[in-house]
């Protein structure tokens, strides 16, 4: 099971980087994005990575990258990780990717969600999802929340990852 852990920063550059063959230079985007606290960190964009919305990324944005914990990296300086979902312009909004049980509480229980008429529920494709989304994994935008611990929030849009 993938264990979603995040990055925060603005972005201070998008280069293309060759990951395999010569025909897909291009395709495959290295982003450097520094945090609060001034650390550099290297994020590997694929054409699989999920950008919420299909926003574009821009230097200077702030974006919050979400990665798979248990994938192996590189000990190397930038730390590099490969994106696998990323959130543009996250000053506005909280977000986070976890699953998210039947009561819709995350696996790692600090998060709640109520679930509210003005809540949009969807899939990755934007297409809407009618079904409880509960026991999956799911992409969560949100706004104020308790401070309790589950924190409890209604959240905006709740994104549902089918697995495939």
């Amino acid at each position: 099971m993938i264990v979603f852990n995040s990055y925060s920063g603005t972005i201070l550059t998008i280069e293309d980087i060759q990951l395999d063959s010569r025909e897909s230079f291009g395709c495959n985007k290295l982003i450097t994005i520094e945090d609060q606290d001034k650390n550099i960190i290297d994020l590997i964009v694929t054409p699989g990575t999920y950008f919420v919305d299909l926003a574009m990324a821009e230097e200077g944005d702030t974006i919050t990258a979400y990665f798979d914990a248990n994938a192996p990296v590189p000990l190397i300086y930038p730390p590099r990780f490969r994106a696998l979902i990323i959130i543009v312009g996250t000053d506005e909004v909280n977000s986070k990717v976890d699953y998210f049980n039947r009561q819709l509480s995350s696996s790692d229980g600090m998060l709640r969600l109520n679930i509210s008429d003005t809540t949009i529920i969807i899939l990755q494709n934007g297409q809407p999802f009618y079904q409880d989304p509960g026991n999956h994994f799911l992409i969560v935008l949100y706004g104020p929340s308790t401070r309790s611990i589950p924190a409890q929030t209604t959240p905006y849009t709740i994104i549902v990852l089918c697995q495939e």
